[in-house]
């Protein structure tokens, strides 16, 4: 979920802003990256999430909220690695 989430956001992100766009295959992978990342980390920070999923407790909040740290690590990533690319331009 993380993954396709991540690669969701990050393509939304280069197709926002020519500033951060990397091409749809770039933005694709940066957002893979950074979705599967912020997807790993969210449940050290979040330990409860982390107790549901392995519990069977795996419900529809649960679902949401890897789908938005998945997203939202696509986007950030792909922000990140398009911004420096362009002013290194």
């Amino acid at each position: 979920m993380n993954l396709v989430a991540g690669a969701i956001g990050g393509n939304a992100a280069g197709k926002a802003s020519p500033t951060f766009d990397l091409g749809t295959l770039g933005n694709t992978i940066s957002g893979l990256v950074g979705g599967g990342v912020l997807g790993q980390l969210i449940p050290l920070v979040l330990p409860a999430l982390a107790t549901a999923v392995q519990g069977g407790g795996f419900s529809v909040g649960s679902i949401l909220t890897n789908l938005i740290a998945g997203g939202a690590g696509g986007a950030i990533l792909t922000a990140i690695i398009g911004a420096v690319k362009n002013k290194a331009a």
